[in-house]
């Protein structure tokens, strides 16, 4: 299931989250003029190289390659889908944490990403590079915010695909899961050549849903029912 909606609305314009999408676009953009050579050379000097971060953990330089990392892509399939998942969940988040929060969580997770992937594979020489950590941390904030929230996806069965609405915690839930089953069996694959970090991906989702615990207890929350009424008058039905 490719999720394209959810039925929860924001009270505020989520600029933030729009922000992003068009740096990581823009930033797609430039890549998409360089040659291979070029784009690889990229990728080696200014994004994660776990066994460099490795040689030098604490460099201003290596600081940098951490948030610039962020906003590489290898294609445009990765790009889209990252883009996508982070205009549907990212924007809730975004408007329940407020822009300044949100912007120091979203690079937080991202972080942890990155960490968790190279005490894993810290002697790979594979740049890593993606939104998908920091966007794996907002999934983990929508799950434990919004669990019930109705999120409408695309099912591929057969030779038409459908829509269905689904609660967010099936969605995210299942989406983590997979990355564990998928992460578990890359473990002793040779990787020289590429591919997903999923453990980038459960280390973001794990600190996101850490660090939205601890900011539940900061941030006041909305009563539910308060969460209930937003949700009838923008689209005229209870729907969590």
């Amino acid at each position: 299931m490719f999720p394209i909606s959810d039925l929860n609305p924001t009270r505020r314009i989520p600029y933030v989250t729009y922000g992003l999408i068009l740096v990581n676009v823009l930033v797609f953009i430039g890549q998409s003029g360089l040659s291979q050579r070029q784009l690889f050379n990229i990728f080696i000097n200014q994004s994660i190289v776990p066994v460099l971060v490795v040689r030098d953990p604490f460099s201003l330089e290596t600081l940098l390659d951490f948030i610039r990392s962020m906003f590489f892509h290898g294609g445009w399939a990765h790009l889209i889908s990252n883009m996508v998942y982070l205009a549907i969940f990212g924007d809730n988040i975004e408007d329940r944490f407020g822009k300044v929060v949100y912007v120091l969580f979203y690079f937080a997770c991202g972080f942890a990403a990155g960490i968790t992937q190279i005490l894993i594979a810290p002697d790979s020489r594979v740049p890593m590079v993606g939104a998908s950590g920091a966007i794996a941390g907002v999934l983990g904030a929508y799950l434990l915010m919004f669990p019930g929230v109705r999120v409408r996806g695309l099912v591929f069965w057969g030779i038409f695909p459908f829509t269905a609405d689904v609660p967010a915690i099936f969605v995210l839930g299942f989406w983590f899961i997979t990355q564990l089953f998928n992460g578990f069996l890359s473990l002793g694959v040779d990787t020289m050549s590429g591919g997903v970090a999923f453990f980038a991906h459960i280390g973001g989702f794990v600190a996101g849903m850490a660090l939205t615990g601890l900011l539940m207890l900061i941030v006041p929350q909305p009563p539910a029912e308060q969460r209930r009424r937003w949700v009838y008058e923008r689209y005229g039905r209870y729907d969590y």
